[in-house]
């Protein structure tokens, strides 16, 4: 809609995962990397971990379009399902056929037995088998341990099934249970990838504007573009979201560029209020701490100038007087 207003050629925030658009900062490309080393690491697991929106699945996409010729790939993205359920899966994305004579319908062994066979057949000309499976912190422990057992088939070099499981951070603690120290054990190459910084967010906005077609100058002020670094805290998806709106926000108020009023606009209709209440929570604590500060050392100023004043006093009386005092006292 606002794409021929800012002189794009199409919609740059888009929070599908666009390979097109992977903005590939220093963590992106060592991402990347890890999934590219487990391809030719001799089998085993890859662990791939993220926040939500951090770019693990575009990621993943990249890693696709970049998989070798003679490597066969199996692609889970809905991996609540059962044992039997996922080993169907698997079985059909690697178009392995586990048909029953009659109407008995495969049993997971059936399965197990029809992969199995499918590994050594590719293995015997040169084929390497890679199974991706996204969202992985949802796999169950029964799955998990099936997930195991299937890279049990090897050679003497390496085994026959890689296997990349890509998740969110619970990922890495469902690992450290001790019921799946085995599968632990068997993780070649492990990355977790973090947000960008507010550096890394504005060199990201700016590489998608220009992916985009932009030619200009970028259409959002610094300021504003701190300002979503700031509310998106670094995630991607999160920073695709506010852009999006902000720049169909300056498009229907007709300007030109994007401020900081636009952005907290936006992040109201696609955060919510709590997200710039969240903003404000963030300054308010630093900004009482400063004030109690202050306010302290004015007290214990005042105290120390009553003291000192005192003090000086006594100092400035003659001798006799202060021993007058002090029998007055008495």
């Amino acid at each position: 809609m606002y794409a021929k207003f800012f002189g794009l050629q199409r919609e740059p925030f888009s929070i599908a995962p666009d390979p097109r658009y992977l903005f590939m900062s220093a963590r992106h490309r060592e991402a990347l990397a890890h999934l590219l080393y487990g391809v030719r690491g001799g089998g085993g697991f890859v662990l791939l971990t993220g926040e939500i929106g951090a770019g693990k699945t575009t990621v993943c996409r990249c890693f696709l379009e970049q998989v070798p010729r003679r490597c066969n790939v199996a692609y889970i993205f809905n991996p609540k399902q059962t044992v039997e359920e996922l080993l169907k899966s698997i079985c059909d994305d690697f178009r392995v056929p586990t048909e029953r004579p009659g109407n008995d319908s495969p049993t997971a062994k059936d399965h197990v037995d029809a992969l199995n066979a499918f590994l050594l057949r590719t293995h015997a000309i040169g084929q390497n088998n890679v199974l991706v499976i996204d969202e992985a912190q949802m796999l169950s422990t029964d799955v998990l341990e099936q997930l195991r057992l299937l890279t049990n088939l090897e050679t003497n070099e390496r085994k026959l099934l890689q296997i990349i499981l890509i998740g969110q951070p619970e990922l890495r603690d469902m690992l450290a249970r001790p019921e799946l120290e085995q599968l632990a054990q068997r993780v070649i190459a492990r990355y977790h990838l973090e947000a960008l910084t507010a550096r890394e967010t504005m060199q990201y906005i700016r590489h998608r504007l220009t992916k985009a077609g932009l030619t200009t100058a970028v259409p959002f002020e610094t300021q504003a573009m701190q300002r979503i670094y700031t509310l998106a805290r670094g995630v991607p998806r999160r920073i695709n979201l506010l852009c999006d709106r902000a720049l169909l926000g300056a498009y229907a108020s007709g300007k030109p560029t994007v401020d900081l009023k636009i952005v907290d606009k936006a992040a109201a209709e696609v955060l919510g209020n709590r997200a710039l209440r969240a903003r404000w929570r963030w300054h308010r604590p630093a900004r009482w701490r400063v004030a109690a500060a202050l306010g302290l050392g004015l007290v214990l100023g005042a105290v120390l100038f009553g003291v000192a004043s005192v003090a000086l006093d006594a100092s400035r009386q003659p001798p006799a007087a202060a021993t007058a005092q002090r029998q007055a006292g008495k």
